[in-house]
């Protein structure tokens, strides 16, 4: 065991996305100073590997001067839309803002390590890795979900394409495309096949873009809900509600899609699964508590129940009926976990005081869940 290997971290922060980047920003305002931000692959990965034609549908605004934060920030006093100069960026843009703003604030990232497993041993957290063991007293798993597809959601499913899959849809041959799943992404993939003349079909027994709900971590956000109502997208995508696929074959050169309603439907094209994510909390599944639908049981500051030191940050985080999903939405919990980190460090963490009045520190959920009434 060289002396690498024997170094213990105060914080290892698990993923170099936006929930990864940002919370490594908070735990240097925290002045958290021994501390390092691993991912297998390079800064914003994930985003780089969105569909070219994949935007954000939530806008950016430099809006710094009066006292917001552009919704897709992830820091104080930086802003994609002013960096970027544009409103809803690619991943592979965005991707861009995580690096610059890893470089700006000098942010501790080593790319290119697989954490295969996370243990415990006493009070130390053990990282393994095809190279080495990394050690630490606490780690923030922010790995996200993108690169965890949801892949076996029916008998059939290894027959669908995943959209997180496609690089781009251009690449896509077929002129009848069936999509399972009717949220953002798959939405985002019937209004780019729509604009290339394609016919599509898209199939959700949830019915999403009927949803009257004003949250958008459960209904369609209005970027999607103003794509539906384009002409294109009206003349070529039938949306297929209340009803869900049981099975998709293959048959002489076709796929059969049989739905639970005893319909049937055929294309010569792979259907395309749009159905979300597994997400990475999955590989450290045995340190967490499961709720009832899955994800991981969270105490009040995104930590393990049952696995003190063991934090989650990103959009798996729940709280009751709390979705955290967007990046304005899981950035308010930056703060609160850099807070408890540091004081179990011994450290006050003072410095985080300053993002309540950005909106980026909210330890009172009770003020969450309000609809709109109109």
């Amino acid at each position: 065991m060289n002396q690498q290997d024997q170094h213990v971290f105060d914080v290892i922060v698990v993923g170099a996305g936006p929930a990864g980047i940002g919370v490594g920003v908070a735990l240097s305002d925290a002045e958290i100073e021994n501390y390092i931000i691993v991912d297998r692959h390079e800064v914003g990965a994930s985003l780089e590997r969105w569909p070219a034609e994949t935007r954000f549908i939530t806008p950016s605004f430099a809006t710094n001067s009066i006292g917001m934060l552009d919704l897709n920030s992830i820091a104080i006093g930086v802003s994609p839309a002013y960096s970027l100069e544009t409103e809803h960026p690619t991943g592979s843009e965005y991707a861009s803002h995580l690096r610059a703003v890893a470089d700006y604030f000098e942010l501790k990232v080593e790319t290119g390590i697989v954490v295969q497993r996370v243990g415990k041993v006493d009070d130390l957290f053990l990282l393994d890795t095809p190279e080495k063991t990394l050690r630490c007293k606490n780690v923030i798993w922010a790995a996200g979900e993108f690169q965890y597809p949801k892949l076996n959601s029916f008998p059939g499913a290894e027959l669908c394409r995943h959209t997180s899959t496609i690089r781009s849809y251009h690449e896509l041959e077929g002129d009848d495309f069936l999509i399972v799943g009717g949220y953002e992404s798959g939405i985002d993939a019937a209004f780019h096949l729509a604009q290339m003349g394609k016919a599509v079909r898209v199939i959700d027994h949830a019915c999403p873009w009927e949803d009257e709900s004003s949250d958008p971590s459960v209904s369609l956000s209005t970027f999607s809900l103003e794509r539906i109502r384009d002409a294109c997208f009206e003349s070529q995508v039938e949306l297929i509600p209340d009803t869900g696929v049981e099975t998709v074959v293959r048959r002489s050169g076709e796929y059969e899609v049989s739905l639970d309603d005893q319909s049937k439907l055929t294309s010569r094209t792979q259907p395309l699964l749009a159905n979300g994510f597994a997400g990475s909390q999955t590989v450290i599944s045995d340190l967490f508590e499961k709720r009832e639908d899955g994800f991981p049981v969270l105490n009040e500051h995104d930590e393990s129940t049952i696995t003190p030191g063991l934090f989650l940050s990103g959009p798996m985080v729940r709280h009751d009926n709390h979705v955290f999903c967007f990046i304005y939405k899981y950035r308010q919990r930056f703060a609160v976990v850099a807070k408890q980190v540091s004081q179990t460090l011994g450290l006050s963490g003072e410095g985080l005081e300053v993002y309540r009045k950005w909106g980026m520190y909210l330890d009172d959920l009770s003020c969450c869940g309000e609809e709109c009434v109109c």
